[in-house]
């Protein structure tokens, strides 16, 4: 009984989840009511709450499993291997996978989506939001597993989910723009193994520039 229970509750909040993303895709976020979700969904506005607290969440719950995705690949990572190493391997096979979460996803509906959460103020706040839980997880994991100093890891993990969001805002910005993923790949390998190879060194060497040092 609680298997066909649990089912039932995962098929009415894909239904939800379905009909309130074709909505807004078509009409806009700000356009489209909670009211009017229900109705396309054929619930009641109650359940629409009930399922997603807020309106906001009908589109970000999309991108909850990977709010502490950089936490679980530190804490799953083998022993022999460190954090940094393993956070850059992980991006470079989402790359090949191209998976939506780094940017380099050409699926007309899924850049339709992507822009959408980059163009709502509403989305965009509740987007940090997830940063911000990313950052947090991330650095307890290094605490945890990496024995890294509070404040160390929280800088840490700072710099590391800032440089996942700018690869790949820079990904979805190319292919947004025409490019096609497997025409972006290259680069998006580039820039992910030079970014990433900052982080291992410092940014020391590459800030001095051509003025003299204080």
């Amino acid at each position: 009984m609680t298997g066909l229970r649990e089912r039932k509750r995962a098929k009415t909040h894909a239904a939800i989840s379905d009909a309130a993303i074709a909505l807004f895709l078509e009409h806009g976020f700000d356009q489209v009511s909670v009211a009017q979700v229900a109705e396309a969904a054929e619930v009641s506005k109650r359940t629409v709450f009930a399922y997603f607290p807020t309106k906001e969440d009908l589109v970000v719950h999309r991108f909850a499993d990977h709010e502490t995705e950089a936490a679980r690949v530190v804490s799953a990572r083998p022993a022999d291997v460190g954090p940094l190493t393993a956070l850059r391997g992980h991006f470079l096979d989402g790359l090949r996978r191209r998976d939506p979460v780094t940017g380099l996803n050409d699926i007309p509906a899924i850049l339709a989506l992507t822009r959408m959460v980059r163009e709502t103020p509403a989305l965009r706040t509740s987007a940090i939001r997830f940063q911000d839980g990313s950052e947090r997880a991330l650095a307890q994991a290094l605490g945890e597993t990496a024995e890294v100093p509070a404040l160390t890891a929280r800088v840490a993990a700072k710099q590391v989910v800032g440089l996942h969001w700018l690869l790949s805002m820079d990904n979805f910005q190319a292919v947004a723009g025409g490019m096609s993923a497997d025409e972006r790949y290259p680069a998006a390998v580039t820039d992910a193994e030079h970014a990433f190879a900052l982080l291992s060194e410092g940014l020391g060497e590459h800030m001095r520039g051509n003025r003299p040092r204080l």
